[in-house]
């Protein structure tokens, strides 16, 4: 039987089998400490689907966190990828020219959010185009200054890592990080950090940023720029108020203050719009993307308003930014995505995971909360609905459940399940995948009792 075409899931050993223990057991030995997320070692994927080396079969829920949008191995990117590692790898896109590098620019200044003439850096990862954005807004600005969100995930490298407010863990021993960062809270209606409930609360939380922030703490006309995931990622899945977001822009227009859009897990058509900032209707100045970009090659782009460029030879450079494979594989992508209807995909099947996780909320007590915007969804483990206390115990134990029944997941926040599976997921199997996460839950809910 042709492999792609066989029933998922399949599980036939424990997790990690018997081939992958040894793998692990190098992993563990040679590399560096990692945040490893379940001893999985992938042999082959396809589509939906993922085999492991000792051939049990999963689906997958993770798209190998936001990165697979349009299904492992699709055969318009590796045929792309194919042909132009024939002619060539690499030829250091910073230092001369090559076509697939521009074509690339040409595309992503036209269909990245916001009006007017735009420009493109590109670079090898989220955390290399929150970077570019940083220096861009410093430079364009004359300012140095920065605020973000708390709960935001930016990146771990120095400058990104500053912006990073998700988990203590990322930031710890690594003081100082870089200076003239401001965090404010987030629309994190679930845990409003100010105990108010939306709407009545008058969109304080957006507010406040001019109200006391700007007014109190931080000089306005210091601050280069504001940067701002639209559905919040590695903080759990946060979808702010419709009118979140405009209230912020507003205030920042009003300051000359900078409008970063960190699309980087949630763009590319992973919420039912090709960037999630559509949603809510704001312009960025400077959007990150990455993860997606690729469909597994390493890439990044930055891009923003022309007249922000550097306009200098070698304010900032990179050597592998815009490599010829990477490229030809982002522009498969884009392709794919035009060509199959992804972004639509996405928006449909994603309203059939939000009915399904209502009704699984509905069922368990233990679910105190879900959200998401098309096929970005989370549920939010809680001991107890009225104090909201997080269950992340529990939510270990859901996530095990789902990987012995062959369905792979991700956690974020305190205590949520993020499930990111590609948009091009077949139906049949995002409803198996649904009803594997509730009866996971189920089994772990009895287990606890």
């Amino acid at each position: 039987m042709d492999q792609a075409r066989e029933r998922a899931p399949r599980v036939l050993t424990d997790i990690p089998g018997p081939r992958a223990r040894g793998i692990v057991e190098l992993d563990d030995r040679y590399l560096a400490t990692a945040t490893k997320s379940a001893p999985l070692a992938v042999e082959r994927a396809e589509g939906e689907k993922v085999w492991d080396v000792d051939g049990n079969l999963f689906l997958d829920f993770s798209s190998g966190v936001a990165v697979m949008n349009i299904g492992h191995c699709h055969p318009s990117v590796v045929k792309a990828v194919q042909e132009q590692a024939a002619k060539v790898m690499h030829f250091a896109g910073t230092d001369y020219y090559y076509d697939v590098q521009a074509r690339l620019a040409e595309r992503l200044a036209r269909i990245a959010p916001g009006r007017g003439e735009k420009k493109v850096f590109l670079s090898n990862s989220g955390a290399e185009s929150i970077e570019a954005a940083m220096k861009l807004a410093r430079w364009g600005s004359g300012r140095r200054q920065f605020m973000a969100f708390m709960g935001a995930f930016h990146g771990r490298t120095f400058g990104a890592l500053s912006l990073t407010c998700s988990k203590r863990v990322q930031r710890a021993r690594y003081f100082p990080m870089v200076p003239g960062v401001t965090h404010i809270p987030y629309a994190y209606c679930y845990r409003c950090p100010y105990h108010q409930e939306y709407p009545s609360c008058g969109l304080w939380c957006a507010k406040v940023l001019d109200e006391v922030y700007l007014d109190a703490l931080v000089p306005p006309d210091e601050v280069a720029a504001l940067f701002f995931e639209p559905v919040q990622g590695e903080g759990g899945y946060i979808v702010p108020p419709k009118a979140f977001l405009p209230e912020i822009a507003r205030i920042c227009r009003s300051h000359g203050i900078l409008l970063v859009d960190d699309e980087v897990q949630a763009g590319m058509g992973r919420t039912g719009r090709m960037w999630a900032a559509e949603h809510f209707g704001v312009e960025p100045d400077i959007t990150c993307m990455s993860k997606a970009l690729g469909s597994g090659m390493p890439i990044a782009a930055t891009v923003f308003r022309k007249e922000l460029d550097w306009g200098v030879p070698g304010a900032h450079s990179n050597t592998f930014g815009g490599n010829c494979v990477a490229c030809a594989s982002s522009l498969a992508t884009l392709d794919v995505i035009e060509r199959e209807g992804v972004v639509e995909q996405a928006e449909r099947k994603g309203a059939v995971m939000e009915r399904r996780l209502l009704e699984i909320k509905d069922r368990f007590e233990a679910v105190g909360d879900v959200r998401g915007l098309g096929m970005m969804r989370a549920l939010e483990l809680v001991e107890d609905r009225r104090t909201k206390a997080p269950a992340a115990k529990l939510r270990t134990a859901i996530l095990a459940n789902m990987l012995r029944k062959g369905v792979i997941a991700l956690g974020c926040g305190r205590s949520s399940i993020r499930l990111v599976p590609p948009l091009t997921i077949a139906e049949d199997n995002l409803d198996t995948g649904m009803r594997l996460l509730e009866e996971s839950i189920a089994e772990a809910v009895r287990e606890r009792a």
